[in-house]
């Protein structure tokens, strides 16, 4: 049983320690201030703006009351999907941004690095290789 615990703390601690995890843990809280930056837009920028067109119209209190006990609350939700949307489309915008960087980063790399001639040494060895060849077979 002790051995069984063992090994699986082991499993766990090099789980833990790889790359992949600190990664996911890094994206995780970067996405969560990636959230939060976007909810702010949402809210205190282009809500206000909406409010202009809807005659200041606050969707978080929009419901719908079919019997008394039962209220629908489908502002909230339209407010969720409307950030849902905005931060869907930041993160396309900087996920193509970082490509379009990416692409032209290592376009420009490859054109910088000239192909390096091999030494003389390995040319010498090469030719010996290639003369030998003949006698081998």
């Amino acid at each position: 049983m002790i051995s069984k615990t063992r090994g699986f703390f082991a499993e766990f601690r090099n789980f833990a320690v790889k790359g992949n995890a600190f990664d996911l843990a890094v994206a995780v809280v970067i996405g969560n201030a990636f959230s939060a930056v976007v909810n702010s837009l949402v809210a205190d920028i282009i809500t206000p703006f909406l409010g202009l067109v809807t005659n200041h119209v606050d969707f978080k209190t929009l419901t719908w009351q079919p019997y008394e006990s039962l209220v629908v609350k489908y502002g909230a939700f339209l407010q969720v999907l409307f950030n849902f949307l905005i931060i869907a489309l930041s993160i396309f915008i900087v996920f193509k941004l970082i490509s379009i960087g990416r692409k032209r980063l290592f376009e420009r790399g490859e054109d910088a690095v000239a192909p390096a001639e091999k030494p003389a040494q390995e040319r010498l060895l090469e030719e010996i290789r290639d003369l030998l060849k003949p006698k081998q077979e």
